[in-house]
């Protein structure tokens, strides 16, 4: 089965899991937010690790992989309400609270974090259940969790690195380090990994966000400027901004531990991350 598929299944179940006797319009939601996905980089990037180790407990990396989509799923319901971004589209559909409501779109945002964990507790080894616990807390809460990099947003200054390794990075080294550990393997060296392919995910978003449309990013343009966050492109220029992508790529590919599959990795990361590039990158930058 591809990690593609592998990803979609577990988040089926469990999403599943979740609607059975749930409320009909918390149910609804819930489906809605997780369905159809984005990319899915984060859990492919925690599934491509687990493989890279060897991928001796799939089951426990499936499960890895869903609880990290479905903590990235959580942070993009609670980042498009009104309180934060009043965003009306994501992933090329009206938002959560613009669909639901905000009322049931907090709620399913509460909803999927736990869910996350859930699943956690239900697919891995309880041997490695503490571990897997913790690497996902640590990419989600404070200080320098998914929450921390939202809570940057209500700052007065807000510092571009702090910012960016907590609100996306974060996630980034949970993957990668969930995927290890999943796989039996000590998760502290696949941290670095994570933590460059974040940086660089976040530096594409912001050449997006100003070199895109609306219709190709799939959710409003622009936002950074109008939110007064943030933007490496527009403090380091174009050029600036994609000679440090560049650069963080190269960093994540050399930071790859030693490991079975590292080879294979390392091309799959490659071929990953430059389908980050803007298209118009290159004009705009020549």
């Amino acid at each position: 089965m591809s990690a593609s598929m592998r990803i979609e299944q577990a988040l089926d179940q469990a999403v599943a899991y979740a609607e059975r006797g749930a409320p009909p319009l918390l149910a609804g939601a819930l489906r809605y937010a997780v369905f159809p996905g984005g990319h899915r980089i984060r859990p492919s990037l925690c599934i491509a690790v687990a493989k890279a180790c060897g991928d001796h407990d799939p089951e426990a990396a499936d499960g890895a992989a869903a609880a990290v989509e479905l903590l990235h799923c959580a942070s993009l319901v609670h980042d498009d309400l009104p309180c934060f971004d009043n965003a009306d589209l994501r992933r090329g559909k009206p938002t959560v609270h613009v669909r639901y409501g905000a009322p049931i779109a907090v709620l399913t945002g509460d909803a999927l974090i736990v869910l996350a964990f859930e699943t956690l507790a239900r697919t891995a080894d309880p041997a490695r259940l503490g571990a897997l616990v913790s690497i996902v807390s640590r990419a989600v809460g404070a200080p320098g969790g998914i929450v921390a990099g939202q809570a940057w947003e209500s700052e007065t200054a807000v510092p571009l690195t702090d910012y960016q390794r907590a609100k996306t990075g974060a996630l980034f080294v949970g993957a990668t380090c969930a995927g290890a550990a999943a796989a039996g393997f000590d998760p502290a060296p696949w941290a670095t990994l994570g933590d460059m392919i974040g940086q660089a995910f976040q530096v594409a978003d912001d050449l997006r966000d100003i070199l895109c449309d609306a219709e190709e990013l799939g959710k409003p343009i622009g936002q950074d400027a109008v939110n007064h966050r943030p933007n490496a492109a527009a403090l380091l220029g174009i050029g600036g901004a994609k000679a440090r992508l560049e650069r963080l790529v190269r960093g994540a590919v050399e930071s790859i531990p030693d490991c079975p599959g590292a080879d294979a990795l390392r091309m799959q990361i490659q071929a990953q991350v430059a389908q980050l590039f803007p298209k118009q990158l290159a004009q705009a930058a020549a």
